[in-house]
């Protein structure tokens, strides 16, 4: 099974089609649809990566955390169901990204990728394969997934990582980087919390708030 930096470096940084190497997507807008061909049978964990990776990476891509928060959303409810395979509405496999922002994008997160690549490998499957594991992964994702929808300023880039780390376990049944996803997305949600704290109490964050008790 080809790796998803190699998958991805063949399909957006590949100048000419080649037949013997893969699919190559050469036109100016990528849909949805187009990335979900690629994916092959790792569907969920596939999907799960490359749609968090625009705002898990510190790389600007605006306009995309909400919608891809939402597909994202989606996925994590269907984990949680114990789906075999993810299903989208159409509308929202018609959604596009112009193929240049994805090979921005795609090149920023080679060095990384291919550096985690390097520690993959199936180990603590359970927690990638079983319902119950896969369950807390939904769980995971599905929160993430609405600190992501938030329009608000510092509620995307660590719950995407989240979601992005989880979704590469997932490709390899590497249950330990999953895991690894989780404690990401638990620091995700405290980040959120305190910001949503923050706009509510005016402004004070819930750092301040537990600080303020402690020591009135």
């Amino acid at each position: 099974m080809a790796k998803l930096s190699t998958d991805l470096e063949r399909a957006f940084l590949t100048p000419v089609p080649n037949p013997t190497d893969g699919e190559v997507l050469t036109q100016q807008l990528v849909s949805l649809e187009d990335i979900l061909q690629l994916a092959g049978e790792r569907t969920f964990g596939f999907l799960l990566a490359v749609l968090a990776l625009p705002s898990a990476l510190p790389l600007p891509a605006p306009g995309y955390a909400t919608p891809f928060g939402i597909v994202l959303l989606l996925l994590g409810w269907q984990l949680l169901i114990g789906a075999a395979t993810p299903w989208l509405p159409p509308r929202l496999l018609k959604r596009t990204m112009p193929r240049s922002q994805i090979q921005k994008i795609v090149r920023t997160a080679l060095p990384w990728l291919r550096r985690i690549e390097l520690i993959s490998r199936p180990r603590l499957r359970p927690i990638c394969t079983t319902r119950g594991g896969r369950w807390g992964l939904g769980v995971a994702v599905s929160l993430m997934a609405i600190s992501m929808i938030l329009p608000i300023p510092g509620t995307n880039t660590i719950p995407a990582m989240g979601i992005f780390t989880i979704g590469f376990g997932l490709l390899d049944d590497d249950g330990l980087i999953s895991l690894a996803g989780v404690v990401i997305s638990l620091i995700g949600l405290a980040v959120t919390t305190s910001i949503l704290v923050a706009l509510a109490w005016g402004g004070n964050s819930l750092l301040d708030v537990l600080r303020a008790w402690l020591h009135p």
